[in-house]
């Protein structure tokens, strides 16, 4: 069994999967080595508590996949949402060279837009009259690759990038509720291919790399939760490697157990205490990310936010997407310390009313 400091809980070791999420209508919470075969969470028992209907259990389920890129000249979030009534697509690239966002939205009714089942060999897509995004997941052999363009005011959008694993992922489930889960695996992976933003095409090299993002879960009626990611490169040793890192701040009943909080370097990872995230307003261009062992002291500088307002129906979403620099230190849990100095990094900011 792997052994980590007094301040990683035993929980976060982790352990085999099951074959299926949920089993005689309970849902199994942890972190884990492989992903499920079966993410069958709408099995739960009410998940939602005794008063609501089972029939109403699908529309509370949220789910997305999203495929984030590092590139020399810039950074992508892109991803299909199947949510509540509606189900979308987006496009967010943000050009370090000048600071500027450019982003493409794309709705449909949710029966539209397909969300993979899993990432072992599950399919995202979503078309509409301007835009189509497919996200073809072979994680079983560690690859995907996604592929897609969309149109609109900020011009045209396309890419074309296969991703390999670089590190084991992270696959978690988490308690939002006695029965209540929330499903994550991400994945850190070297990327290959190209993207065109209006006419200019940036193409991969040996430093471009991918965060795949599998969520699927029963949020509460009232959720908020603080997301920051880095990824790219480190020196250790006087060699570069790969390097990525994940920080979350949400509804878990027990931060210290469930978390998806971790450090990938190329071949391996190390998990991270639970983390706050810190600000002096919504719109605040600072954000402080700490944790209560010295493990995790950063300060994110925002250069530009996307932001994703979404009201309809009873449904109310205020979403921000900022980009901008990471300083400070993570710590894994050998000891090693990794100093920050203005790596790239992306954020979330959300809270919801669903």
């Amino acid at each position: 069994m792997t052994k980590y400091p007094d301040y990683i809980s035993a929980k976060r070791v982790p352990k085999e999967t099951p074959e299926a999420i949920v089993e005689n209508g309970k849902a199994h919470f942890g972190t884990f080595l492989t992903p499920f075969g079966k993410l069958n969470l709408l099995d739960c028992e009410k998940p939602c508590g005794a008063l609501m209907p089972d029939c109403m259990k699908k529309g509370r389920l949220t789910e997305w996949e999203a495929f984030e890129l590092h590139f020399d000249e810039g950074m992508l979030v892109s991803a299909v949402y199947n949510t509540g009534p509606m189900g979308f697509s987006i496009f967010v690239w943000f050009d370090k060279r000048d600071n500027r966002i450019y982003a493409w939205k794309n709705f449909v009714p949710v029966s539209k837009a397909k969300v993979a089942d899993q990432l072992i060999d599950g399919e995202c897509y979503l078309k509409t009259d301007k835009s189509e995004f497919r996200i073809v997941n072979d994680l079983a052999n560690g690859k995907a690759r996604a592929v897609g363009y969309s149109e609109g005011r900020a011009g045209r959008f396309e890419l074309d990038v296969s991703v390999e694993r670089i590190s084991p992922p992270s696959i978690v489930s988490i308690p939002f509720g006695e029965n209540k889960p929330l499903y994550s695996e991400k994945d850190f992976l070297k990327a290959e291919g190209y993207v065109v933003l209006n006419g200019e095409k940036f193409v991969t090299n040996e430093r471009s790399v991918s965060i795949i993002d599998d969520h699927k879960g029963f949020y509460p009626y009232h959720a908020h939760y603080d997301w920051l990611t880095t990824m790219g490169d480190v020196e250790i040793d006087g060699e570069p490697r790969k390097f990525a890192f994940n920080l979350t701040r949400n509804q878990s009943l027990n931060q210290d157990d469930y978390n998806e909080n971790l450090i990938w370097v190329e071949g391996r990872s190390y998990p991270l205490p639970p983390v706050f995230f810190t600000k002096d307003s919504k719109k605040a261009k600072t954000w402080y990310i700490r944790d209560e062992y010295g493990k995790v002291d950063l300060r994110f500088e925002i250069d530009n936010v996307f932001c994703l307002p979404i009201r309809f129906l009873v449904v109310n979403v205020y979403y921000a997407l900022p980009f901008g620099r990471i300083y400070g230190k993570v710590v894994d849990t050998e000891g090693r310390v990794y100093n920050l100095s203005g790596a790239y990094g992306i954020g979330e900011d959300k809270t919801t009313r669903m």
